[in-house]
């Protein structure tokens, strides 16, 4: 049977911001509930290796890492529920989500933590060998290529600053684009154009990542790509493949309930976490187009949670006040 869970401080989203902001407000004594969403964990837990969050001498797995972040959430008092929330009400307090197991959670504050996804192109070999030679975070994966032949696909803001970010690492960049010209600003194309390593592979669209299946498990060893204008075929051989058409936040339960940018994350307020929405609070990079990295998205998290406990506390204070 649906079961009504009620709690000060309810949680969407099990990634780093949603358990950092979990650790932060148990140990506040907020007792708040985290509703984990499909993918416990978040895009960690696709992540073969970790090398860049802090605390770790070696490369971890982003697997473990979540793992031990869920632990220490529990471990401090947090409640999760392994449910998938499908509508929100934030026209009231307390704030009331409803799950996909029909169970209804209320809570006088709410942290979304929902994430983004890296929009993928949806061609053979790119799922397969996620991991494995095929990255959408060159930030996250650029250090294991160093003197590497790498390729990037895309043709906006992020694929020229993914590009510009390996070329400082890698042997040679190929940016890989369907156009004649880039959408990216002008600075960033005279920057990336500068660069004696970085070829430009225009009006040309990737079929598929290829993979070399001799070794232990399967890389990527390069890509098949077509010619729009002429319908040519041809292959490039690279061992890093960064895909840059950009992330779509998981906001879509907040339409027409939370401010929002043009593209769908959510607007918080200068140094801070706050939605449009007093009492709601939103972190991670769910609110983050820029960086959306473990470390910031965990960053958030607390910040979070600092400002609900303060925005909890301030509630009760009043309601004292007009009860007295």
């Amino acid at each position: 049977m649906p079961e009504l869970h009620h709690t000060r401080l309810l949680i969407m989203g099990a990634g780093p911001a949603g358990y950092t902001a979990a650790i932060y407000a148990a140990r506040a004594g907020l007792q708040p509930m985290i509703v984990a969403g499909m993918q416990p964990g978040g895009q960690l837990t696709i992540t073969t290796e970790v090398e860049n969050f802090p605390g770790f001498a070696a490369p971890i797995q982003g697997p473990w890492l979540m793992e031990q972040m869920r632990e220490q959430a529990e471990h401090v008092g947090t409640r999760i529920q392994y449910d998938l929330i499908t509508s929100v009400d934030l026209s009231r307090r307390p704030f009331r989500a409803v799950g996909d197991s029909g169970d209804i959670y209320e809570a006088e504050a709410l942290v979304i933590a929902t994430g983004a996804q890296a929009r993928w192109l949806g061609i053979p070999g790119e799922k397969e060998l996620s991991g494995f030679g095929v990255s959408a975070c060159a930030t996250c994966d650029g250090f294991f290529y160093r003197g590497k032949d790498v390729a990037v696909i895309g043709g906006g803001n992020s694929a020229v600053e993914e590009a510009l970010y390996l070329a400082n690492l890698a042997k040679s960049v190929t940016l890989i684009h369907r156009r004649d010209t880039l959408r990216a600003e002008r600075i960033l194309q005279k920057r990336l154009l500068a660069k004696e390593n970085v070829t430009v592979r225009w009006n040309t669209v990737t079929e598929e990542v290829l993979a070399e299946t001799t070794g232990r498990a399967p890389v990527a060893r390069g890509l098949a790509l077509r010619d729009v204008n002429t319908g040519e075929r041809s292959e490039l051989a690279v061992e890093g493949v960064f895909v840059a058409i950009g992330h779509s936040p998981a906001t879509g339960l907040f339409k027409g309930q939370l401010d929002m940018d043009a593209e769908g994350y959510l607007v918080t307020e200068p140094d801070s976490t706050r939605t449009s929405v007093e009492g709601v609070f939103a972190a991670g990079d769910v609110q983050d187009r820029v960086f959306r990295q473990a470390v910031t998205a965990a960053g958030t998290g607390c910040m979070a949670a600092l400002e609900a406990e303060k925005f909890l506390a301030l509630s009760e204070d009043q309601s004292q006040a007009e009860a007295a």
